[in-house]
């Protein structure tokens, strides 16, 4: 049986309707002025407080920022840092996560315990440095991968996943002859793209974005992640301290603020881009993976 809606209800769709439009336009202000900045001309740039729509195009940042083959490389250097620690960061934590979703699994509380306290303290950043150079893992790209293969927060949120499967699926597994490793890859896995496709965007933008960690232990410049070159851009557009042999002399240096936001343009264009395609598991992701277990 199906209900008119009467007018009251109407009225308030339709204004329910309007705040989220209107919310909706406000969030894409920040970037439509990121973009219009970075593409504004020079002198636009210094005459104006607040650009959406620039007067013309001007490409001068980014030619500035590509004036060196220098970013090419760093951008690849933090593709392959972004893929590679991501990959990592869901084995170890899935590898961790399963048995733990086991309630018979022996210590189980204590083990959670280690987890969930490191959530709340940690080592700080001296002695984790302290460690990562032991290991003799200063200049390598293993520094920005190990120290973080487990986040405890991903933990809980996809050991809360995992307790949600049927029991039913393993028992009738075991039955067919699968050991737990078996289990886990063939069933578990494929059953929780949701929780790990969440997982993924998150690790993914955490490496992605992740500069302090580079600027702490990668010393050779040859091995910078974009973060960190862009950082160097920045801070010789400023007539900052620095390496500025990346640019020739001849090149004009457009205004700081300009290549600030080109700068968040670049660093922000992938993950926009791969955000598309893991959006329909994101929300369902989270939402099973919170649930207590």
């Amino acid at each position: 049986m199906t209900h008119e809606k009467t007018l009251g209800n109407r009225l308030f769709d339709a204004a329910n309707i309007g705040i989220l439009l209107l919310v909706s336009l406000m969030t894409l202000v920040p970037f439509l002025y990121i973009i219009a900045g970075s593409l504004a001309a020079p002198e636009e740039v210094l005459r104006k407080t607040f650009i959406l729509f620039p007067d013309r195009f001007d490409w001068t940042a980014y030619r500035y920022i590509f004036s060196t083959n220098t970013i090419i490389k760093s951008l690849w250097v933090s593709a392959w840092i972004t893929i590679a620690g991501t990959a990592i960061n869901l084995a170890m934590t899935g590898i961790m996560a399963y048995p733990l979703a086991r309630r018979d699994l022996p210590g189980r509380r204590p083990i959670m315990f280690m987890a969930t306290f490191t959530m709340i303290f940690s080592g700080g950043m001296i002695p984790t440095f302290l460690v990562v150079k032991s290991l003799g893992l200063i200049d390598s790209y293993l520094s920005l991968l190990i120290p973080g293969a487990i986040s405890a927060f991903y933990l809980i949120i996809l050991k809360n996943f995992f307790q949600q499967l049927p029991d039913g699926l393993e028992e009738s597994a075991k039955i067919d002859g699968c050991n737990d490793l078996q289990i886990f890859y063939k069933i578990v896995v494929p059953l929780s793209k949701p929780a790990l496709a969440t997982l993924t965007l998150f690790y993914a933008v955490a490496h992605w974005n992740n500069y302090f960690s580079a600027i702490l232990y990668i010393n050779d410049s040859a091995k910078w992640p974009v973060q960190v070159l862009l950082r160097q851009i920045v801070i010789l557009s400023q007539g900052g301290i620095g390496d500025s042999s990346m640019f020739t002399d001849q090149f004009v240096v457009p205004p700081a603020v300009t290549i600030k936001m080109a700068v968040i343009v670049i660093t922000l264009l992938p993950m926009l881009c791969v955000y598309p395609f893991i959006q329909s598991y994101f929300t369902k992701g989270i939402y099973l993976g919170s649930v207590k277990g």
